[in-house]
């Protein structure tokens, strides 16, 4: 096998890791109450940050680029805005906003050379075109698929894993009560679309640094001469730059809160869970980039986690059900994979 098709497998294989690992890693956090987000994404990021510290360890703890640890600032930026938007207008239209966004910034950052990185070239670019663009079409198809929501609103298990849900303003605050359940059924809509839109794109960019630092790399006269091309080498410095940046967050809310910020104990243990898929999720992205390139791997990462998540909501927690909806779902799972495919070939 050459190494141009081993790296092809290596990618795949990859990138499929990521995308079920994207699509599952909010699970174990589906039947615990998260409040307003602050303390889960704390603890989601100091999981991430020990995953990171082990693959450093596993790989010989190559060199600290500071600059890289800008990406994960920019990431744990975006990620902030995750729970908000889960309460204001639900997970599965958040995710198709975002992971809309973050696909075209992704995509286009690196196909046309933004921010200062080196233009990707593809040998066929129109097949990388029409991939591209169908792995944002795929995302909403997801809005058309409703969901089977418990009557029962503040119950900790009436989050749907994939769906947008209709927030019930007349009931009384659950015991997970923040400054979105304030909002008015317009104002949530507003706020959570504007949030998504920021944090797609912030999600999209975090790759950005770390691509600017290899494409420096094999310039003689820039000061990141000589830095490693193995995407997986950074993984410890974006890692240390997302903790950080949670970290200041966090403390910035406990001191707006009076030092009496809104801890949930019982999302701990979930949390870590889920921070631990979704670094080893990274971790594989970062190999796909390594070994197709971002210009490829974005498509196909970014499209996947919806369909997963919806699997999730139909044989496990019956969120989904209905022949229409299960026919959606079957298109939705063809237009990705004809969009993987096209993204595919336009690398050989």
């Amino acid at each position: 096998m050459s190494k141009n098709e081993t790296d092809l497998t290596t990618g795949f294989i990859s990138s499929s890791a990521a995308i079920l690992l994207f699509g599952s890693n909010y699970v174990p956090l589906k039947k615990y109450d998260t409040g307003d987000g602050m303390f889960l994404q704390w603890v989601l990021c100091a999981a991430i940050w020990l995953v990171a510290l082990v693959a450093n360890l596993i790989l010989c703890c190559p060199k600290f680029w500071p600059f890289a640890m800008v990406g994960g600032c920019i990431w744990a930026t975006g990620n902030i805005a995750v729970v908000p938007i889960v309460k204001t207008i639900g997970l599965g239209l958040g995710l198709l906003i975002w992971g809309s966004f973050n696909a075209l910034t992704g995509w286009a950052s690196s196909r046309f050379g933004w921010f200062g990185m080196d233009a990707e070239e593809v040998s066929k670019p129109l097949l990388n075109y029409a991939g591209a663009g169908l792995s944002v079409v795929s995302a909403f198809i997801f809005l058309f698929i409703k969901s089977e929501i418990p009557s029962n609103s503040c119950s900790v298990d009436t989050t749907p894993l994939m769906m947008e849900h209709v927030i019930n303003k007349t009931q009384d605050p659950c015991p997970g009560y923040s400054w979105v359940d304030k909002l008015s059924t317009v104002q949530s809509r507003i706020v959570g679309c504007s949030l998504a839109v920021v944090s797609g794109i912030l999600y999209g960019s975090t790759f950005v640094p770390i691509i600017y630092i290899k494409d420096h790399s094999k310039r003689n006269d820039s000061i990141y001469a000589g830095a490693s091309q193995y995407d997986l080498d950074y993984v410890f410095a974006h890692s240390s730059g997302i903790f950080l940046t949670s970290t200041v967050y966090f403390l910035v809310y406990c001191i707006t809160m009076k030092n009496n910020p809104k801890l949930y104990p019982e999302a701990v243990l979930p949390g870590f869970l889920s921070g631990g898929l979704w670094a080893i999720a990274t971790c594989c992205w970062f190999i796909a980039n390594h070994s197709l390139s971002a210009v490829v791997s974005f498509p196909i990462i970014t499209a996947g986690p919806g369909f997963v998540a919806a699997l999730w909501g139909v044989f496990m927690f019956k969120e989904i059900q209905g022949l229409q909806n299960y026919l959606l779902l079957i298109f939705a799972f063809c237009i990705i994979l004809t969009g993987a495919l096209c993204t595919a070939f336009s690398k050989i």
